[in-house]
């Protein structure tokens, strides 16, 4: 059996399908019992799971962060072979300069917590999900053709949560990756303005990315309910990485084989949520 926590969220439910399209048996963990998943995929709540027939178990930090201890005693009680925990690619930085900390994330502890539970391990740590900017910019695309930002130079390889979810699957079957943290990136790094630019060309409008103060920026993401000290440090990551090289890997395409999907090719498969 293969177990799945934070089974439907934006990683959870490409997993599950990844899992379910190798033919491997699938249990998910949610605290949604109403969730709608595939056929043959066992729902259960934190509170009633069973690590019993446990081969592989996926950590989810947002998840897991208030039980994981407990889940990883059980796990190693019951004999699980294989840990995955997802991580993320700036797991090792100070936690003031991790964004999100403040949406509840809690990578490096969770992933510190698996590595040192004595059972095999893997850490995906991935760069930004590309799906943030379904958040970011969803609200402005759709009443326009601009977007207003902070530092429109900004760059990074944000990753489609599909590769995430892949690399993750594989990780839960291959051994030969055990002991390994894996930074993986999208295929290149682009910048917010360009960003920008790709999600127009994809819904045929022509959409510009117009840089405002980060100041002007910061007060109308708080104003728009973001949380405080999410924004200080989302802009602070922004204005500290503009003179650094951005991070680009070549793990994900080791590790499956294949390259990384394109940004657009993110945007083609999100094309409805843009309306």
């Amino acid at each position: 059996m293969y177990l799945v926590t934070g089974a439907t969220g934006v990683i959870g439910r490409p997993l599950v399908a990844a899992l379910l399209s190798a033919g491997l048996p699938v249990r998910a963990v949610s605290r949604r019992p109403d969730a709608a998943l595939p056929h043959g995929v066992g729902l259960v709540s934190p509170e009633e799971l069973d690590l019993a027939d446990v081969e592989s178990l996926f950590v989810h930090p947002r998840a897991t962060k208030d039980y994981v201890d407990d889940l990883l005693r059980r796990a190693v009680a019951h004999g699980v072979r294989r840990v995955v925990v997802l991580s993320a690619i700036n797991a090792d930085d100070d936690p003031s300069h991790q964004p999100s900390r403040y949406n509840g994330d809690r990578n490096t502890e969770v992933e510190n917590a698996v590595v040192a539970c004595g059972l095999p391990w893997v850490s995906v740590r991935p760069s930004s999900f590309a799906t943030n900017t379904l958040a970011m910019w969803r609200g402005p695309i759709a009443l326009g053709d601009m977007v207003f930002g902070p530092y429109s130079a900004f760059t990074e390889a944000v990753i489609h949560e599909q590769d995430v979810a892949d690399v993750i699957a594989r990780a839960m079957v291959d051994d030969a990756l055990d002991g390994r943290r894996l930074s993986i990136t999208g295929p290149e790094a682009l910048s917010l303005e360009q960003l920008v630019a790709i999600i127009g060309t994809a819904l045929g409008k022509p959409l510009r990315y117009q840089e405002v103060p980060a100041e002007a920026a910061a007060s109308a993401m708080v104003a728009h309910g973001l949380d405080a000290g999410f924004v200080h440090a989302l802009l602070s990551r922004y204005a500290r990485e503009l003179e650094r090289r951005p991070v680009v890997t070549d793990e994900l395409a080791t590790v499956l084989v294949r390259p990384a999907r394109s940004f657009a090719e993110w945007v083609e498969d999100h094309r409805k949520e843009w309306s």
